[in-house]
């Protein structure tokens, strides 16, 4: 969140300057917290092909499409799911025929880097009795998007009602993460692009495809949008080039 405030800080600040160095401004990307890594790797290029780089804002897709109802004068909104780009465009603040599905993920369970079991997730899976008497770090199961699909994966293999009073809510996927990292959890479940980026934790199993909907993230400009460089930018997002980069970071396109 702070990352947040900071880039909206500057975004204001280049608003407030005088128009001709206003409309040179770089766009402003509200991104999903688990695209840290992919999306600055893909701003990087874009930077190399002497563009302004973009400012990258990252958090839970539920917080930044509630900062867009609120005004924040972003350009770009990368949701992890349909339903909160859903509720953007509800209001009326996505620009027309800007929509694309952009990337795929997959959900995992994770475990501390040292733990050499690996198991297979479905029905029989002994999840509470794996827990102990600790907690199950997950995204919020009721806002944002991992712990949404994370939710709905466990309930479709009834395991749901065994663990749903021991969860560890985090506020993003990357706090689930942490907590699981500091070791304030055994468990946690997140996307394969987050266990990816962190060292001190280890892919324990994969959720099967038909346990969850599908994760996608959809990608699309908004209304407030006034940097020339946004429907480049994103047009780029949606390249062959692009999609390389966010494949070498575990995303699907």
């Amino acid at each position: 969140m702070f990352r947040f405030l900071h880039a909206l800080f500057a975004a204001l600040c280049l608003l407030a300057a005088p128009a001709a160095f206003a409309q040179a401004r770089p766009p402003l990307v509200l991104a999903a917290a688990s695209m840290q890594e992919s999306l600055n790797a893909a701003a990087d290029a874009w930077a190399a092909q002497g563009h302004p780089r973009p400012i990258l804002s990252f958090a839970a897709s539920s917080a930044l499409a509630r900062q867009i109802e609120a005004g924040a004068p972003a350009d770009l909104f990368i949701s992890a799911d349909q339903d909160w780009m859903d509720a953007v465009a509800a209001k009326g603040l996505l620009r027309p025929r800007t929509r694309a599905p952009f990337l795929r993920n997959t959900l995992v369970l994770i475990g501390p880097a040292g733990q050499s079991r690996t198991v297979a997730i479905d029905r029989r899976l002994p999840l509470a009795a794996m827990l102990g008497n600790s907690r199950l770090a997950m995204a919020d199961p009721d806002a944002v998007p991992a712990g949404k699909y994370g939710k709905a994966a466990l309930q479709s293999l009834g395991l749901w009602r065994g663990v749903e009073n021991r969860i560890a809510r985090g506020d993003s996927v990357r706090a689930a993460l942490a907590l699981v990292e500091r070791g304030q959890s055994p468990l946690g479940i997140v996307y394969a692009t987050d266990a990816r980026a962190a060292s001190t934790i280890r892919i324990i199993g994969t959720f099967p495809a038909s346990s969850h909907p599908p994760i996608v993230y959809p990608l699309a400009t908004l209304k407030t949008s006034r940097s020339p460089d946004a429907e480049p930018f994103r047009r780029f997002l949606l390249s062959a080039k692009a999609k390389a980069i966010f494949r070498r970071f575990g995303f699907g396109a």
